[in-house]
């Protein structure tokens, strides 16, 4: 049945598209993704990439596999992936009290580098690799051209590893050494970096093409497979045809789903989920921009003028506690944005309230940015040229607002004064899931409960603050064993984690800080108390950031205690000297990209180094990922070789109707060891003083 099922539907899909009418779409459809996730055909990749910014959640289903996988663009260039692969023909394990009848799960890593881009006559081209970082079951490297005419999108290509298992050509390598002529099968081993590997083997070609019918929602694919499928680890499968076929249908501008025939008795069927986080957008409900109507009032400021002003600096302006102070002919205004992540927007604003009912005398406007008390930036505008620009200028006469971004002034004792005190103390409640993937007893775990967190300012520069979780419902009655890892000679600073989280109730940190502004671009902080849920200590922090510089460094120091899993409220007898020497840079040649690179000690007393590069888009979301090489050894380390993991980091006013600065972090590191693992602390001088970056969103 199956072997006649999918030409059968796509018989019938091709003769109704003779009958419809072209759709008129605004946009040409995006490139769409393969079985393994990625752009590709449908076992194949193809040399296209998606749109700078598109990030699609893959789901594929046959009789053998299923994969689930994510995709980013993180560049026009580079395609990144992650993906788990669901062996539904072997169990997780040979021991059924350990890990149930739970099939066997692999995660991997893949890439994808665009070498040229397309022209009218030459193809785009690109090379890429599948399962560097996993246990290689599906570790392949391959170079692919594409080249569209019409509405048909060629593919040809070669492949080693997995996809070229077939063995249709000589691999070219054998001419220049006989190592790459063999390929040492290294499926399941570890999820390390299988470098040695690659270009070896035997090889492939490949190729296909993707045809655009008239009908836009839907696309036709056909494929020529480089796979033989010998030896796979699913077992033995059938390939009655090297010669794939497949359909993709668009639902909608964020969905598609699909069906394939492979192998020539397989029948396969899928969604695809994306979006672009260059484009991401959610209307907001927002008070209008004050409007210029000149009311200049006395030198002497008047109460309720003033009151209004402070007001709309507030609410409008978004500028929480505001401060508005007059010495000799300038006006300050000092406050925290707390309302908009476009900080020009809020200054804006702020000038228009003050400019309205401005004293005569004053020739200077000074909005100074705060967070955490803590002073970032100056900006301060003419307020002649304000004039002019509010006004109008005649035609051909325009003239740049003179307004520039300065070191934060302190005012000293000023004339007058009058401001909106600061809240000491603020609490929150929301609710926490904690997930995770890939465990030996259920794919899935979770931990659903409330979390609470208060803060109280004692001063100025000293911050009280905590946090809990209490749990509501989990299934980590599941669990077998304790994390504990067989193959690691390093102290157990993060692998407890699981005696940790099976706590009903528990405080996350609580810790007091204290903040000060050194001047001159130097930012300090001392910390101490519980720090997180593993440790608690005391450390200290010093940041240097010049004013809109692309590169700042940070130095922190820390002692901690292993906190006690048992009552959390205690230590155990784990202690360790932590601390890193940071560098921040922001290359020139790269958009909104922050490169970080930490070295110093670590929780295990381990040395060596982090490296942290994360992209931001312009709805705000940040995407990174980070590798730590320590003094370990591999063998010290265990399975894995090193740490390694993923973050994103969202804007929370893409789910709110107002605007708001706040964010959310989510988390995945493939595998937790103890190796190379930082202190996690609340406050970092870097994060806290965003608003000295004039780019910052």
């Amino acid at each position: 049945m199956k072997k006649y099922l999918l030409p059968s539907l796509m018989a019938v899909s091709v003769a109704a598209v003779c009958h419809v009418q072209a759709a008129a779409w605004d946009e040409p459809l995006r490139p769409s993704q393969s079985d393994f996730g990625g752009v590709g055909l449908l076992q194949t990749p193809t040399a296209r990439m998606a749109q700078e910014g598109e990030f699609s959640l893959n789901y594929r289903d046959n009789d053998q596999y299923r994969f689930y996988s994510v995709s980013m663009a993180v560049f026009p260039w580079l395609e990144a992936s992650v993906r788990y692969s669901d062996v539904r023909t072997r169990r997780y394990s040979s021991s059924a009290s350990f890990s149930g009848d739970q099939t066997y799960k692999d995660k991997a890593f893949d890439f994808k580098l665009r070498l040229w881009q397309e022209d009218y006559w030459l193809p785009e081209v690109a090379a890429g690799t599948r399962d560097l970082a996993g246990t290689g079951l599906f570790d392949s490297e391959y170079l692919v051209a594409s080249k569209a005419w019409g509405p048909l999108d060629f593919t040809l290509g070669i492949g080693w590893g997995y996809i070229g298992n077939g063995g249709n050509i000589k691999n070219p390598f054998c001419r220049y050494d006989d190592k790459f002529c063999r390929r040492r099968n290294v499926s399941g081993s570890t999820t390390a970096v299988n470098g040695d590997e690659l270009f070896k083997g035997p090889a492939s070609i490949f190729g296909g093409m993707e045809y655009q019918t008239p009908w836009q929602p839907l696309r036709l694919k056909l494929e020529y497979e480089g796979n033989d499928y010998r030896d796979d680890y699913a077992g033995q499968l059938a390939q009655r045809s090297r010669i794939n076929v497949g359909a993709i249908y668009r639902l909608s501008d964020w969905a598609d789903i699909n069906v394939g025939y492979q192998r020539g008795d397989t029948l396969t069927f899928g969604v695809t989920l994306h979006t672009n986080f260059n484009q991401l957008h959610t209307p907001h409900f927002d008070q209008a921009k004050p409007e210029w109507r000149p009311q200049p009032q006395a030198a002497i400021l008047q109460h309720t003028v003033v009151a209004s002003q402070l007001m709309a600096l507030k609410y409008n302006a978004g500028f929480d506690a505001p401060n508005l102070q007059i010495k000799q002919r300038t006006l300050y205004v000092t406050g925290e944005q707390v309302k908009y992540r476009d900080t020009q927007e809020g200054v804006d604003r702020a000038n228009l309230i003050l400019i309205n009912h401005l004293p005569a005398d004053i020739d200077t406007l000074r909005v100074t940015q705060t967070r955490y008390n803590l002073p970032q930036v100056t900006t301060e505008t003419q307020v002649s040229s304000l004039y002019q620009q509010l006004d109008g200028y005649p035609l051909g006469h325009e003239q740049p607002l003179q307004q520039r971004r300065i070191d934060p002034v302190e005012t000293g004792k000023t004339e007058q004064g009058y401001y909106i005190e600061k809240d000491r103390f603020s609490y929150g409640l929301a609710p926490v899931l904690n997930q995770s993937f890939g465990g030996p007893e259920s794919f899935y775990m979770y931990q659903a409960g409330i979390g609470g967190h208060a803060d109280y300012w004692l001063s100025r520069q000293l911050l009280v603050g905590g946090g809990f979780f209490a749990d509501v419902t989990n299934n980590y009655d599941r669990f077998k064993y304790d994390g504990r890892p067989a193959d690691s000679a390093l102290p157990r600073v993060r692998t407890h984690i699981r005696d940790y989280v099976k706590n009903d109730f528990y405080l996350n940190n609580l810790q007091m800080n204290g903040f000060r502004y050194l001047g001159n671009g130097i930012y300090a902080q001392l910390y101490g108390g519980y720090l997180e849920t593993m440790y608690g200590g005391a450390g200290a922090e010093v940041l240097y950031r010049p004013l809109d510089s692309r590169w700042a460094v940070g130095l922190d120091a820390n002692y901690v205690k292993q906190r006690d899993w048992d009552n959390m409220m205690r230590f155990t007898r784990y202690r360790a000297s932590t601390g890193h020497l940071t560098a921040y840079w922001q290359p020139g040649f790269m958009d909104d990209v922050l490169v970080k690179m930490s070295v110093g000690q670590y929780l295990a007393q381990d040395k060596g180094g982090t490296l942290d590069i994360s992209k931001r888009f312009a709805s705000g979301v940040s995407v990174g990922a980070y590798v730590t090489l320590t003094n370990v050894s591999r063998e010290e380390y265990g399975e894995g070789d090193f740490t390694k993991g993923f973050y994103i980091s969202v804007p929370m006013e893409l789910f709110t109707a107002t605007h708001n600065r706040g964010k959310a972090r989510i988390g995945w590191e493939p595998l937790t060891r103890d190796g190379g693992q930082m202190l996690m602390r609340k406050h970092r001088l870097y994060d806290m003083t965003s608003d000295r970056d004039i780019n910052f969103r």
